[in-house]
């Protein structure tokens, strides 16, 4: 078959790519960006790219096009679909029918931390013998790619476990359920769940709604791992529940629940009161000791015991971009992270913070996602960034302004309205011992580098 798909070059596209090209088809792909390092990846993979929409790629005549949630009506291409009656689905609809179908799926939902878990849970089933598939939104260190189809027929005619990092996204612009209502999982975790996605969900409630829906999916025989902090998981659940559920991180005994008793580098996992296996690993923050918990969990779901996962975890390597360090110079040492959304920040800017001690943290951001970039939760930016002792923002076209978000931090905020001020502001106050802690769901022009280049220049 050949495939086509409009907007390849994103992480979730880019890896359905890779997963069709694996499996024996034909495919091509086109995207309004077509840049490294995705184009690289796929490129190598034999992936023919095209800049662009053009309405003149119908005539390229593929089985199938398989759009992205980044195509929107009005898009060349796309009107040229329609008029001609070509077929279509969208990436989630095609992963269902083409990978998901026959496997013990794990899909991996929530708020933050859904690609970090995705990739533990991956690494556990693959340390364990169990050659999973996987799709994460990311590159897990362990791996090297975001997607394999891993193993596809059981010796023992089990079904073949693929883990999938489950997004609570809109499909596509012709079907605005979340993408994880398509993956039809056997074991679902749900990590978290706060408000996001602002341009899709006008509330927390209507999050909440499609995550009910995809516990709707899950058969009797599955299970739902759940986050036991969580109130609103809580109320997710008690509109309804038909399989059995896991419950995570409940921060005293709780009969049946996993809880972790120690620091997040090193800690007993426990079952109730009853000591079920050991982390010591090289991640830090309590967040990373939850999401430990939830792969436990969700792992011992497809016959993998918790001291058999716990082991596996002491090798995990993390994702690209989560406190990555980029470089240093001059002294100074700059990290990429991913994180975007305010509690995501402030989780990252804490977890640099437990591992820097008193050296001074300098936070570099800018608000990229769509619901930051709305303004929907500006005023809670100075309470993710007050572990860090100098922030800075690049002030976009947002409608609100950076200086009246940040107020409340005084003279330990600055911001800038271009990529080139923004590197002169923190190389002028950066001193040699501090770390530059850069956070954004984009490539952020190149800034790393920069800011890389720029402190050398100075030493």
């Amino acid at each position: 078959m050949h495939i086509h798909i409009l907007g390849i070059c994103g992480t979730f596209m880019g890896g359905l790519a890779a997963l069709a090209r694996e499996a024996g088809h034909r495919v091509t792909g086109c995207d309004a960006n077509v840049y490294p390092p995705m184009s690289d990846q796929l490129r190598a993979l034999g992936i023919e790219l095209i800049e662009g929409f053009g309405a003149d790629q119908l005539a390229l005549q593929p089985d199938l096009f398989v759009i992205g949630n980044v195509v929107s009506r009005g898009n060349p291409l796309m009107e040229a679909i329609l008029d001609a009656g070509a077929a279509y689905t969208s990436g989630p609809q095609w992963l269902s029918e083409h990978v998901l179908q026959g496997r013990h799926v794990l899909a991996v939902a929530g708020t933050h931390g859904k690609t970090t878990t995705t990739s533990m849970l991956a690494w556990v089933l693959e340390h364990a013998g169990l050659q999973p598939g996987f799709l994460v939104g990311g590159v897990p260190l362990n791996f090297g790619v975001s997607a394999r189809l891993g193993r596809r027929d059981g010796a023992d005619g089990a079904r073949t476990p693929f883990v999938i990092e489950a997004d609570e996204y809109d499909t596509a612009f012709f079907d605005k359920r979340s993408k994880f209502v398509h993956y039809r999982p056997r074991t679902a975790v749900l990590n978290n769940l706060e408000y996001d996605h602002a341009d899709i969900f006008p509330d927390l409630a209507a999050i909440e709604t499609q995550f009910h829906h995809l516990v709707r999916t899950v058969p009797a025989a599955g299970r739902l791992v759940v986050n036991t902090r969580e109130e609103a998981l809580a109320r997710v659940l008690q509109r309804g529940c038909w399989s059995e559920v896991q419950r995570f991180g409940a921060r005293k005994e709780e009969p049946g629940s996993l809880r972790a008793r120690g620091e997040p580098h090193a800690f007993d996992v426990l079952r109730g009161s009853l000591k079920i296996a050991r982390v010591e690993w090289g991640l830090l923050g309590e967040h990373n000791q939850l999401n430990a918990l939830a792969t436990i969990a969700a792992a011992e779901h497809v016959g993998v015991a918790p001291e058999v996962a716990a082991a596996a975890l002491a090798s995990f390597e993390n994702v690209r971009r989560r406190l990555e360090l980029k470089g240093e110079a001059g002294g100074v040492k700059v990290y990429d992270d991913f994180a975007h959304h305010p509690t995501a920040m402030r989780t990252t800017v804490n977890g640099l913070r437990r591992r820097v001690g008193l050296a001074r943290i300098l936070a570099v951001f800018e608000p990229r996602s769509n619901t930051m970039k709305l303004g929907t939760m500006a005023q809670q930016l100075p309470w993710a960034l007050e572990e860090a002792d100098l922030s800075f923002c690049l002030q976009g076209d947002y409608g609100w302004r950076a200086t009246d978000v940040l107020a409340p931090l005084g003279e330990q905020a600055q911001v800038a309205d271009s990529i080139d001020k923004l590197v002169t502001q923190v190389v002028k106050a950066a001193r040699p011992g501090d770390h530059v802690l850069v956070m954004s769901n984009g490539g952020f022009g190149g800034i790393h580098g920069q800011l890389i280049e720029a402190l050398a220049r100075r030493g």
